[in-house]
Formats: structure tokens, C-alpha cells, sequence
């Protein structure tokens, strides 16, 4: 069995290995690949695999030995689904790794736009604190996140986990679910969209991407937002509309963003939100603690060798 990979890098930059999906099979690992290259690669290619590269009907007709396609990632938009499908061909994901590890970067923002940590910690090295009058001093309102309410947008796995550890800090916690029922999750109470984002002083957005929530943070919800509430999003960068987050955060109608996730990714040098006010964006990084990208790469393996047992996991087609 030929087991091509076509853009390992992200997942593994050499603190991992592959040792558990070469003992499958044949395998050819590619750090990078670009769409251009993808027939060229994969070609003889049984199973293949992608995190970002992205797989088309196009390269799927055109790889006759193709019989699985794993996405080295939960979101599986990247691959035409329904192209593998009509070739009879398996798309698996991987869809539980991240779930502690992006919960916890979600709280990484929120305790950083709340009390600005780094930035005061720089103050201090630069000499500011042996210099003042006063026994302390702070630049940015100090916020006490008890008794606060966290917004959830979207309650699957990660957006539990979010509230779980939301409660521990004494919050409040709302979600807009899905269907609109409230979640299986103790004291937390589904509400309607719109009112979520009337009724949280943080909101964190925990949903799929699809033709109904892109675009789902709108000029209009930003609208609703207090002037003081923190928007998060760990999920997907086109969940929100770029250039009205933009125009919130220059106008004060909201106090701030963190983002780890942009609508381009790389995003374009320059991008508008980079000097956007009290607006903080990570590399797409909330995925990539060691232990997840583990977690990812053992549930990549166990996808590979199920599917050559003729029991295929994971599949999302």
C-alpha cells in the first residue's frame, strides 16, 4: 500500500515521526506541496493524506489508485467530498486531538485582553515600576472574570470544554446551539444568536465553517455586542467579517478581539487587523501543542490501518 503525505511540516516539524504510518506501508512524506503538484505526488498513490493542500475533483480523477484520502486536521473542507465520493473513496478526519488544547488557548486570550500581562511584565523590564511613585500601577482596566458571561457559539466538543473551564473561573455561560435546545451541560442555557451577542461580555465561537455560519460575526452582531465585550475565535477565520471587526474595534462599539484564526491563512503582509486597537492574533496555534499534534498523529495512524482492514474510521463522506 503506497501512503503519500502531502504537506507533513505543520504537524510534524521533526519533534514527532512517522515510524507508525511507514510500518502501514510505502510511505512518501512531502513537508510542503502546492495544488500544482498534488497528481504528480500522489500518483500510485493508495491513501493519501493532507492537512492544508488542498485535494480537488480535478486531482482526484486524475488518480486512478486513490482509495482514501486522510485529513491530517478535523475541518475537511480542503477535499471534494463529494467527488471522492462518487469514486467510492473514503475522506477521514481526525476529529477529537485538539480539544484541551484549544479550549485552553481560548483562555489564553481572554486572560490576556483582561489583564494584559505581557504588556505590563514588559513595563516592568523597561524599568517603569523601580520608577514610580506608587506601589503599582496598570495601563488597561483590570477584569475580574467572575460572574462574567461567556458567549459559546457553537457547543460541540471544544465549546464543553470551553464552558467547563469557564465555570472554574465562576462565569456565566450561554451558547447558541444548533438545533436551539439547551446543551447536556449542567447550568449552561442555550439562547438565540442575536441575543448571545447582547447578553456575553466574551464571546468564543466554536462552529464549522459551512455556507450558513460563514460570515456569522456580522456588522450587524458586532452591533449588538456591549462596548465592552471581547470577541474569540479558534474556530475558523471567514466566521467573521474581517472589515467589520475592523470597524468595531477602531470605533470602540467592542473592547477587543483575539484571534488565532484569519479568513487567509497566511494572511497577507499588512493585513488591516495587524493595527487594529486592543486586536491580538496568533499563527493559527491552538491546535499545535505537542501533545495534540501527538494525539493527531496516533489517530492518523489507527485512520490508516482501519481503512486497510476494511473498517474505515472517521469517515465524513
Amino acid at each position: 500500500m503506497k501512503i503519500v503525505v502531502l504537506d507533513g511540516y505543520a504537524l510534524n516539524p521533526g519533534d514527532l515521526n512517522w515510524d507508525g504510518l511507514a510500518a502501514l506501508g510505502d510511505l512518501t512524506v512531502h513537508e510542503h506541496s502546492t495544488a500544482d503538484q498534488v497528481v504528480e505526488r500522489a500518483a500510485g498513490a493508495e491513501v493519501l493524506l493532507t492537512n492544508k493542500c488542498p485535494v480537488g475533483a480535478e486531482q482526484i480523477s486524475a488518480l486512478p489508485e486513490l482509495r482514501c484520502i486522510g485529513v491530517l486536521a478535523t475541518g475537511f473542507n480542503i477535499v471534494d467530498v463529494e467527488a471522492a465520493r462518487a469514486r467510492d473513496i473514503s475522506v477521514v478526519n481526525v476529529p477529537t486531538y485538539g480539544t484541551a488544547s484549544v479550549a485552553q488557548m481560548v483562555f489564553a486570550h481572554i486572560l490576556h485582553l483582561t489583564q494584559n500581562v505581557g504588556h505590563h511584565a514588559a513595563t516592568v523590564s523597561a524599568g517603569r515600576w523601580a520608577a514610580n511613585r506608587d506601589f503599582c500601577y496598570w495601563d488597561t482596566p483590570q477584569v475580574e472574570l467572575e460572574n462574567l458571561t461567556l458567549g459559546i457559539v457553537g457547543f460541540g466538543r471544544i465549546g464543553g470544554r470551553v464552558a467547563e473551564l469557564a465555570r472554574a473561573f465562576g462565569m456565566n455561560v450561554i451558547a447558541a446551539t444548533r438545533d436551539g435546545r439547551d446543551p447536556d451541560a449542567g447550568d449552561v442555557r442555550a439562547v438565540e444568536l442575536d441575543e448571545l451577542f447582547r447578553s456575553s461580555d466574551i464571546i468564543s465561537l466554536h462552529c464549522p465553517l459551512t455556507p450558513a455560519t460563514e460570515g456569522i460575526v456580522s456588522a450587524e452582531r458586532l452591533a449588538l455586542m456591549k462596548s465592552t465585550a471581547f470577541l474569540i475565535n479558534t474556530s475558523r477565520g471567514p466566521l467573521v467579517d474581517e472589515a467589520a471587526l475592523l470597524a468595531a474595534l477602531k470605533d470602540e462599539r467592542i473592547a477587543g478581539a483575539g484571534l488565532d484564526v484569519l479568513a487567509v491563512e497566511p494572511p497577507k503582509e499588512g493585513h488591516p487587523l495587524y493595527a487594529a486597537k486592543n486586536c491580538y492574533i496568533t499563527p493559527h496555534i491552538a491546535w499545535a501543542t505537542g501533545a495534540a499534534r501527538s494525539r493527531l498523529l496516533a489517530t492518523v495512524v489507527d485512520n490508516v490501518r482501519a481503512y486497510a482492514a476494511g473498517e474505515a474510521q472517521n469517515v465524513v463522506n
